[in-house]
């Protein structure tokens, strides 16, 4: 395990169990005390955890924010190397010259990123490091939403955005979802996060969730829509037994990193918008 990767995985322990020791997390990894240090104070020095006495917890930040999500910068570490798999995984699937419109969240943002090497893409979003990240292909057309940003979440949570996203006729929707329960019903953590990734899926020919292993079973407060709703789910592991029995009777098309699936993964077609 890279010292990244364990990163991600310490930082998602503590997000889990809200607090864990030197101790008990150098056991776990099976590494010393010293490389849990390490590790400790570069993730307290990013703001992902803070310290207490003999382990580590997180930010006051959160703790005095009940209900809401983590902060932004606070979730780009978690679970990084499984959202890398899961962006990579929905980049071989897209082709060149799609439209998209891509949500907020932290794994929309790297398939943004994954997406940076293709051609003619047109991209629409309300998420601004999406909107960052495509500036560095200026092959790629981006049109991003206007309203009032959230600096804790880097992105654009207005009235107007569902509309923003209805003027659009797209052939892929990517989005993300705070959690998902064992019923399958999607969560995010606000009422205009749910607004506007209805609005994404409903301007979108294909839909495609990504979400980590992490979302299934999280809990969130606002509900919106059932994973069969979906047309793809790309995740990093397979869901839960329940949940996989609901996709495969929706006939929801799961998609795993290669290391899950032996076959090459065809790109997906743009549906022809029906007369």
């Amino acid at each position: 395990m890279s010292p990244d990767e364990r990163r991600s995985e310490i930082a998602e322990r503590v997000r889990r169990d809200g607090a864990a020791t030197i101790e008990d997390l150098a056991a776990h990894f099976q590494v010393t005390e010293q490389t849990i240090r390490r590790d400790v104070n570069a993730l307290c020095e990013e703001g992902v955890l803070r310290r207490r006495h003999g382990g580590v917890t997180l930010p006051s930040l959160v703790d005095t924010i009940p209900g809401e999500n983590l902060p932004y910068g606070h979730r780009q570490r978690l679970n990084l190397p499984e959202k890398r798999a899961i962006a990579r995984t929905v980049a071989e699937h897209i082709p060149d010259g799609a439209s998209l419109a891509i949500s907020v969240g932290t794994t929309p943002e790297l398939v943004a990123l994954a997406l940076l090497r293709h051609r003619g893409l047109r991209i629409f979003t309300n998420n601004l490091n999406v909107a960052l990240a495509c500036c560095a292909n200026p092959d790629i057309q981006v049109t991003i939403a206007r309203g009032r940003v959230r600096p804790l979440y880097r992105d654009v949570v207005d009235p107007s955005v569902p509309d923003f996203f209805a003027t659009y006729s797209v052939d892929f929707g990517i989005f993300g979802v705070g959690g998902i329960d064992t019923e399958g019903t999607l969560l995010d953590f606000a009422e205009e996060e749910v607004a506007a990734r209805q609005a994404i899926a409903a301007a979108s020919r294909q839909t495609l969730l990504v979400a980590d292993h992490a979302k299934f079973g999280r809990n969130a407060v606002v509900a919106g829509g059932k994973i069969t709703d979906v047309d793809h789910l790309f995740t990093d592991r397979p869901p839960p037994e329940a949940l996989g029995v609901r996709l495969w009777g929706a006939g929801i098309a799961l998609h795993l990193p290669p290391d899950h699936s032996q076959t090459a993964p065809p790109l997906l077609q743009p549906k022809e918008v029906q007369p």
